[in-house]
C-alpha cells in the first residue's frame, strides 16, 4: 500500500505515522529521512563516539516503529519525543561508561605518525577534557546544555523536550555553566 501524497506540501508526521501503520513503507522512509539526521546528531553530541551514536539513533528509531500503532501527538511532537528518547539512551550509555573501571577503557586514540599528530592529540585532549566535564554534569543539566549550545535549540524547545518550565530550563543552564566552569578551572592552561 502506498500513501497518496499531495506533492505541493509535505505530509505531517502524524499522517506519515498513520500511513506506516497501514503498511506504507515509503512513509517510514520519509519519517526516517526527516528525523534520523537530527537524532544521530543529538546522540553524537552527547556521546562523542560515532559508533555509539549510530547505535543510539538506530534504537531510537526502532522504538518509534514499535510505538506507531499507539502514537498520539497529544503528548508531544514526534521530534520532541525522538529527541527525548535519544537523550535518555545516550545518558544511559554515559552512565555505563562512567561505571566502567578506567583499565577497561583502553587507549582510544592511536598515535598518528603523520606530521601534525601533536596538534591533533592536543585537540583531542581538549575535547576529552570538555567532554568529561559535560559528562560529569547531572543528567538534566547536561541535556539542557547540549540542547542549547550544541543543538542550538530555544529555551521553549528544551522545556518541551525535558517536560519542564522555561524558568527551570534557565536554571538548569545557569547551574550547568557554573558546573562546567568549576570542572574546567583546573585545566585552564590545557584548554588555551
Amino acid at each position: 500500500m502506498t500513501m497518496a501524497l499531495d506533492r505541493t506540501t509535505e505530509p505531517s508526521d502524524a499522517a506519515l505515522l498513520d500511513a506506516y501503520t497501514q503498511g506504507d513503507q515509503s512513509a517510514a522512509r520519509a519519517l526516517t529521512a526527516r528525523h534520523l539526521p537530527r537524532v544521530l546528531a543529538r546522540a553524537l553530541h552527547m556521546l562523542g563516539d560515532s559508533g555509539e551514536a549510530e547505535d543510539v539513533a538506530q534504537e531510537t528509531m526502532l522504538r518509534l516503529w514499535k510505538r506507531t500503532a499507539t502514537w498520539s501527538e497529544e503528548g508531544a511532537q514526534l521530534s520532541t519525543w525522538l529527541h527525548r528518547v535519544a537523550s535518555n539512551l545516550s545518558i544511559d550509555r554515559l552512565r555505563r561508561r562512567a561505571a566502567r573501571p578506567t583499565a577497561e577503557l583502553g587507549e582510544t586514540d592511536p598515535a598518528d605518525p603523520s606530521p601534525g599528530a601533536e596538534a591533533h592529540l592536543a585537540l583531542g585532549d581538549r575535547q576529552r577534557l570538555v567532554g568529561a566535564a559535560i559528562a560529569a554534569l547531572p543528567d538534566r543539566q547536561r541535556s539542557a546544555m547540549v540542547m542549547k549550545y550544541l543543538d542550538e535549540r530555544s529555551n521553549p524547545e528544551i522545556a518541551a523536550a525535558l517536560e519542564i518550565s522555561v524558568d527551570a530550563v534557565e536554571s538548569l543552564l545557569a547551574r550547568g555553566k557554573r558546573g562546567l566552569a568549576q570542572r574546567l578551572a583546573a585545566h585552564r592552561e590545557a584548554l588555551l
